[in-house]
């Protein structure tokens, strides 16, 4: 699959794929991949579900080249763990992007779209929105 042109800016060279929230992939450049990483890797291992996300992310991420066209080769488990098909939608997100099958989106975005008075009541009470 190509990543969108106006991504491959900060895309260059490796990345890393992942199995991201909600159904979808994380792709994050290398530089941006060791930070969180590092993170993962310091997190406690007493919590069941805190071991749980980290195996997640970590055991399922993979180093992939992007060729001189922006493409990468999504291998088969993360196809069937996102349940991508033949759509394919990008969504650029402030240090990755997220990889997902177009169905999927689109019912994730309604969802979001139908909550957003809650989700800026909440953003309200965090001091974003």
């Amino acid at each position: 699959m190509a990543l969108p042109s106006k991504f491959r800016g900060d895309f260059k060279g490796k990345v890393v794929v992942t199995r991201g929230l909600d159904q979808c992939l994380f792709v994050y450049p290398m530089k941006e991949w060791e930070k969180i990483a590092e993170k993962l890797g310091n997190m406690p291992v007493g919590e069941k579900s805190t071991r749980s996300f980290v195996r997640l992310m970590l055991a399922g991420a993979i180093d992939l080249d992007l060729d001189s066209q922006g493409r990468i080769v999504v291998p088969d488990y993360l196809k069937d763990y996102a349940k991508l098909k033949k759509g394919v939608t990008v969504a650029g997100l402030y240090n990755r992007l997220e990889i997902w099958d177009e169905g999927v989106w689109d019912k994730y975005k309604r969802g979001a779209e139908k909550d957003q008075d809650k989700i800026a009541e909440q953003l309200g009470r965090l001091g974003i929105y």
